[in-house]
């Protein structure tokens, strides 16, 4: 059998309107699989993935090539092309082959789309015991690249060879399965594909967008950040303000919001104050600014209350009867990624004792310099749970700050009871409820989130202005990093970044519904958009 090659159609073939009108060659189509998280009364053309089946029957008498009808996936045409490859080798020898493509969204009148996808291409065999032939392929589709696949799917001899079973009654069947991303460049409704909208990409804001989100999907915090009295507060320069109106405009708006107001009133308005900060230093920074807002307010001490655990830290002196204790409060963890396989390998790392001993020994005072034991024990962890993965750090041999996309696996489920000193009231049993990741190194790159709104396991994807739904596997083990699901991915070096997670005897209460808005604010938000309306005209 010749080698397979992946490429698009190209030079070889051209695709026609007519494609299907050939003499004596009959086709049928049929859907055979749509995602099994997704009901009936929600399948549609922005589904993300789909599997159908192309039969072309009287396969001898095809002489050059056919299309299957459309099967929609993220609102865009995706069919099966077949066709009859010839080619005569260095040695003039005649060789016939079949050539198997996806194609997508052809003919489109809008030439700047783009979508990426994932195809897996099967030739079935008839035979009970018989085995399919399955490639697959991965495409950044586009309007000059509009199909991709193996003009050398399989040799026309392998393709009629009875022993094979591809071949019944002079007919083929091809399955393709397509996973793909929301498309760009083209009309996508986020709010009507997925009741969610995303916020406007302005440049210069890398991770913001994806906190944002996660942040207006903690529930809980948006209602009390609703409640902040803001009535006096120059809205140009008013932190608290300006975090009001995104989160208003993401609750009730159509279209992607703007942050520009949000980002001024912050101070950071340039790409060097973000790549000067990290995500966890931003998300400290504007929860610090929410607490001190929130005093002598109905919602003191919300903050605290979401994200605020305990950790005491300990030196214990190994041959005398001498310690140190000091209990902390954290909002974050920094888990280390390097040389972890999983999420529990790095909280068991976290907790590891480091022995003081040697030039490092401890001073216990009267008891002089002494061997000892230094830790840290995790005595409460919030309802809200945000670990930051240590995905960028220095590099000695390098002398520079480098990504670790190492693969760093995480769940959907964790418990965490093992980690506290003492047993909790509740079980430190969290539900995974966003994935912050990142695309690239550390120069720069691309920032998404993957957010599970209603902790029931059903996960959106919002890449700036596009939110689309995707799987729970796109959501998390695609983004594990590491090299395993490199064909996937549109992006190079994707991997998450920061994980957060809610206790899950919390959850209810963390995304309880937002309806009871201050009326006040209510007012004085539309007030400001009737202004910014008239000011456009």
């Amino acid at each position: 059998m010749l080698c397979a090659v992946l490429r698009r159609v190209g030079q070889y073939a051209l695709v026609t309107n007519n494609s299907v009108a050939y003499k004596n060659v009959e086709w049928r189509m049929e859907e055979v699989f749509s995602p099994q998280d997704i009901t009936k009364e929600d399948e549609d053309f922005a589904r993300p993935e789909a599997t159908f089946r192309f039969t072309v029957q009287n396969i001898t008498q095809l002489k050059d090539q056919v299309l299957s009808p459309p099967c929609y996936v993220r609102c865009l045409p995706w069919k099966i092309l077949i066709l009859i490859r010839n080619t005569t080798t260095p040695d003039h020898q005649q060789h016939k082959d079949l050539g198997i493509f996806l194609q997508c969204n052809e003919n489109s009148e809008s030439p700047g789309w783009t979508c990426y996808g994932l195809g897996e291409l099967k030739l079935l065999s008839h035979k009970p015991d018989g085995e399919h032939l399955c490639r697959k392929l991965h495409h950044m589709y586009h309007s000059k690249e509009d199909d991709w696949g193996f003009a050398h799917f399989i040799s026309w001899q392998d393709l009629v060879n009875p022993d094979n079973g591809y071949v019944e009654n002079d007919s083929i069947t091809v399955e393709a399965h397509v996973v793909a991303e929301a498309p760009h460049g083209v009309s996508w409704d986020s709010k009507k594909h997925t009741g969610y909208i995303g916020l406007k990409n302005q440049g210069a804001t890398c991770y913001m967008n994806s906190l944002l989100q996660t942040l207006f999907f903690t529930n809980v915090l948006r209602k009390a950040v609703y409640k902040i009295p803001t009535s006096g507060d120059d809205s140009s320069r008013s932190v608290v303000f300006a975090l009001q109106r995104v989160f208003y405009d993401l609750q009730f708006s159509d279209k992607p919001v703007a942050t520009k107001k949000l980002t001024k009133s912050f101070g950071w308005e340039t790409l060097d104050s973000f790549m000067q900060h990290d995500v966890q230093e931003f998300l400290r920074v504007l929860l610090d600014k929410l607490e001190s807002h929130m005093k002598h307010t109905v919602v003191e001490g919300t903050v605290p209350k979401l994200f605020e655990g305990k950790m005491t830290s300990f030196i214990k002196c190994k041959n005398v009867n001498c310690s140190s204790t000091c209990v902390e409060t954290f909002y974050d963890i920094q888990l280390s990624v390097k040389g972890k396989n999983n999420i529990y390998e790095s909280f068991n790392d976290y907790i590891s004792t480091e022995l003081l001993d040697g030039d490092n020994k401890y001073d216990a005072g009267e008891h002089g310099l002494q061997e000892a034991e230094k830790g840290v024990r995790f005595d409460v962890f919030p309802p809200i749970l945000h670990l930051h993965l240590l995905r960028f750090q220095y590099d000695p041999q390098r002398d520079a700050s480098v990504k670790f996309n190492d693969r760093f696996e995480f769940y959907e489920e964790i418990n965490l009871d093992h980690y506290l000193q003492e047993k909790p009231q509740s079980p430190a049993h969290y539900t995974l409820h966003a994935v912050l990741v990142h695309s690239g190194d550390n120069h720069g790159g691309h920032y998404v989130v993957f957010i599970n709104p209603m902790g029931d396991g059903k996960w959106c994807k919002f890449d700036d202005d596009v939110v689309s739904r995707c799987s729970k596997q796109e959501a998390i083990e695609y983004n594990f990093g590491g090299k395993e699901d490199a064909p996937y991915l549109s992006r190079r070096a994707t991997s998450a970044y920061m994980l957060i997670y809610i206790q899950t005897t919390e959850l209810k209460y963390v995304l309880q519904d937002v309806t009871d808005i201050p009326s006040d604010l209510c007012e004085r938000i539309n007030a400001e958009m009737q202004y910014e309306m008239t000011a456009e005209k």
